[in-house]
Parts: structure tokens; C-alpha cells; sequence
């Protein structure tokens, strides 16, 4: 692995248990799936995460549920299959609307991420989650 890899996991584990806030990102405080994104950026560029339009916590409209594609693709690269350690995982939860969930991979079996009642949580990457992979990205190398 690399460093920045080890960095991405080091920072992405510190923030398990922090609790589950729609649209938050702060270390301990709160955050959502994308905030956990949000904040693991920061900690590793040492600048303000991308800034992203309200959105709703139960989206079900394509048009709104696409932001999460969106900062995806404008702000990490796009990666291909296998995935590996550091990288982060696309969610489409709903055949017809883009992913609107993700998380950070922490190894071959395990990822990290935001639930609603959980919090930050370390889980299985099971059948029920991979089937359910839409895109994979990895974080751009620290320059």
C-alpha cells in the first residue's frame, strides 16, 4: 500500500462513531455518507472539502439523487475493477436512480461508512452490498 493509502485509511478510521447527521462533516460531531467523503478530503489535501447544494435526506429524484455522481466525477477518478484499499465505493440503492450512498474501502472484505442510526461504522462487504457497487473512485494522488 501506499502512503497516501495508509493516510486515506488512517483518517477514514478515525472517524468511526461519529454520528449519523444528514448533510454534516464534522469529526465526532456528525456526518453523513458523503460528509464522511468530505471530511476524509480534508484531513488529506489540508483544505475545505468540494461544497455541496443541500439535498435531501430520502432523495428519490434522479435529478437530485445525481450529486453524489456528480462529485464524483469532477472532484476523484473514476478507477476500474478489483477495487482496493482506500478507494471509494458508489452505492446504487435504487435500480432507477443513480447512486446516492458511499463509503471508503478499507480492504478486500471491509468498508467504512455512514448509516442513519449507526453512525460511522466498519462493515462487511458482503453479497447484499456488492451487488449494489456502481462505481468505484480513488482519491487523487497528494501533490
Amino acid at each position: 500500500m501506499s502512503a497516501q493509502t495508509d493516510k486515506i485509511i488512517a483518517a477514514t478510521r478515525g472517524w468511526i462513531g461519529t454520528p449519523y447527521r444528514h448533510q454534516a462533516s464534522v469529526l465526532g460531531v456528525g456526518c453523513d455518507c458523503l460528509g464522511l467523503i468530505r471530511g476524509v478530503w480534508q484531513e488529506i489535501y489540508g483544505e475545505p472539502a468540494i461544497e455541496i447544494p443541500p439535498y435531501a435526506q430520502f432523495e428519490k429524484d434522479a435529478t437530485g439523487a445525481a450529486r453524489l455522481l456528480n462529485a464524483a466525477q469532477n472532484y476523484l477518478y473514476e478507477a476500474e475493477a478489483p477495487f482496493g484499499a482506500g478507494q471509494v465505493l458508489l452505492f446504487q440503492l435504487h435500480r432507477k436512480i443513480p447512486p446516492r450512498h458511499c463509503g471508503i474501502i478499507i480492504n478486500n472484505s471491509k468498508f467504512i461508512h455512514a448509516q442513519e442510526r449507526l453512525g460511522v461504522v466498519e462493515v462487511n462487504l458482503d453479497k447484499r452490498w456488492m451487488r449494489r457497487i456502481h462505481s468505484i473512485y480513488s482519491f487523487p494522488e497528494k501533490v
